[in-house]
């Protein structure tokens, strides 16, 4: 094998790509392939630093350690963080270029981007035996088409065989999968090469006769069917694994080491990014990690963490119209533990001037930490080391705002004043001494009878996490069928499906 690929599309978002992707690479590097992930384009919040000092998604560096390899910017070439529901900063090959509309990206730079992305695309092609590629919402968004460079437009530029996945847990599932084909062009049709229905549940047998008229009707197999798999502690694009219960999302709770529980508050501030930093609380035996809007739920909870944020001064409008921020207030006045992390953190401080990112100019903070930032025009990209609470620490920075400590005591390159911490490093509660060391601190002053288990290793459980969906390849997946397409290609002969969609237009007059 040498340099092939496969490109995983969705009938929607949440079909379940990035997880399938992921059990790829690690199923084929359990075999001996050298193998690299790859989304030409991904539009999200949670992103990370890999070595070199680039932005990329995170779901991209989840996906390179599946594969057990250092992720690169070539892996994710074009980032799209939204700053509202009409623009996005375009984060190209690691570093941001501009801050463009979504009509201006559709219409100007998108199809501009298709030889970066073809570069990055054969570099790890070269270097790598198999590429294992995602898409991003669906193909067979037709009123896109004629810019898409993340789905069929790479798809038949690279030559690439396609597996179109769909979520049977939303229902409908063989009406999106055959409408997807059905909606393509002759040529795009041609590189769909087979299905895999996600999130099953119960009896496979009853779902086959199914999986038969489907084939007869497109011609093309099913080469998996996944089941449902639960507890699933991995980064997506913008999704936690936790459970909606009312208004409240909440992860699961195992068993406490100690005589009681720890309860994590998260404020689920507008345009959260990077929330991930909460997994490994949520991994701890006895932390129960919940998202909350409302100040009353803030009440019962051992530590409220204020997160990262796309939109610092408009999460701290959010604060207070809601009345988040005089309970916030109100608690540090108690000195009850509150953690701000890189936004989070800046919401903290006594002031906030931002003439980048919201054009506001000054605004005055929360005013619970002797800092004071100011936006600065160039983005702050570093995977930072240090020490606290006698413990080792590693993180990884992603700001513009630049936060200017006036006093308290030191805290990973941030403070800590009473019982409110503040730190623009994400990932430090990855590191298992210093986040026992941490919550021990916590609970202490919360009067909670917690303790931390001694033994939970959070890179540990990924890496099971990731051997699960290598697992759920391997067992549940026809893998003779997705090694032929990635050695391969796309087979010959696949059928036509009525009515399909008109051959890819030019772009309009005016969008050059």
């Amino acid at each position: 094998m040498s340099g092939g690929g496969l490109l995983v599309a969705g009938t929607t978002s949440d079909a379940g790509k990035s997880v399938v992707t992921a059990g790829i690479c690690r199923w084929l590097v359990r075999k001996g392939v050298r193998v690299a992930p790859f989304k030409a384009q991904n539009m999200s919040l949670n992103s990370f630093v890999t070595r070199e000092g680039a932005e990329i998604g995170r779901a991209q560096a989840m996906q390179a350690q599946a594969a057990r390899i250092e992720p690169t910017a070539a892996m994710n070439p074009v980032l799209l963080k939204p700053g509202s529901d009409r623009s996005s900063q375009v984060v190209l090959l690691g570093r941001p270029v501009g801050e463009l509309s979504a009509r201006g990206y559709h219409q100007g730079r998108r199809q501009d981007l298709m030889g970066t992305v073809l570069d990055c695309l054969d570099e790890l092609r070269r270097e790598y035996d198999a590429v294992i590629c995602e898409g991003a919402g669906s193909p067979a968004e037709i009123n896109l088409r004629h810019t898409d460079i993340v789905n069929m437009g790479l798809a038949t530029r690279a030559a690439l065989p396609v597996v179109l996945v769909g979520d049977i847990d939303r229902g409908g599932v063989f009406a999106s999968l055959f409408g997807s084909v059905a909606l393509l062009s002759p040529e795009d049709q041609r590189h769909i090469a087979g299905f895999v229905i996600n999130k099953f549940r119960g009896d496979v047998t009853l779902l086959e006769p199914g999986l038969e008229m489907l084939r007869g009707l497109t011609g093309r197999p099913t080469v998996g069917v996944l089941p449902m798999l639960h507890g699933l502690g991995i980064d997506e694009e913008d999704g936690l694994r936790l459970s909606l219960r009312g208004s409240v999302r909440e992860s699961a709770v195992s068993p406490p080491h100690g005589a009681q529980v720890l309860r994590v508050a998260v404020a689920a501030v507008p345009l959260m990014s990077n929330f991930t930093d909460v997994d490994a609380l949520a991994a701890e035996p006895g932390v129960a990690v919940r998202f909350v809007d409302r100040p009353e739920e803030l009440a019962d909870a051992d530590l409220v963490v204020l997160p990262g944020t796309r939109g610092t001064v408009r999460a701290l409008e959010w604060l207070r119209a809601r009345g988040l921020a005089d309970a916030v207030a109100r608690r540090a006045a108690e000195g009850r533990p509150v953690l701000g992390i890189c936004g989070g953190y800046q919401l903290l401080g006594e002031r906030i001037e931002d003439d980048v990112e919201s054009r506001t100019g000054e605004v005055p903070g929360l005013g619970l930490l002797p800092t004071r930032t100011v936006f600065a025009a160039d983005k702050t990209l570093a995977r930072p080391v240090g020490e606290a609470l006698g413990e080792r620490v590693h993180g990884y920075e992603i700001h513009h705002g630049v936060v200017d400590v006036l006093g308290g005591e030191p805290f990973l390159d941030g403070c800590r004043e009473g019982s409110v911490w503040g730190t623009t490093w994400h990932g430090a509660l990855e590191n298992d001494a210093f986040r026992r060391a941490f919550l021990t601190r916590v609970a202490a002053d919360a009067g909670r009878s917690f303790v931390p288990a001694p033994d939970t290793r959070f890179g540990e459980l990924r890496e099971e996490q990731l051997d699960r969906l290598g697992d759920l390849i391997e067992e549940h997946a026809d893998t003779d069928a997705l090694l032929r397409l990635i050695e391969d290609g796309i087979p010959d002969g696949l059928p036509f499906i009525a009515p399909g969609a008109p051959a890819v237009p030019t772009r309009p007059e005016g969008n050059h």
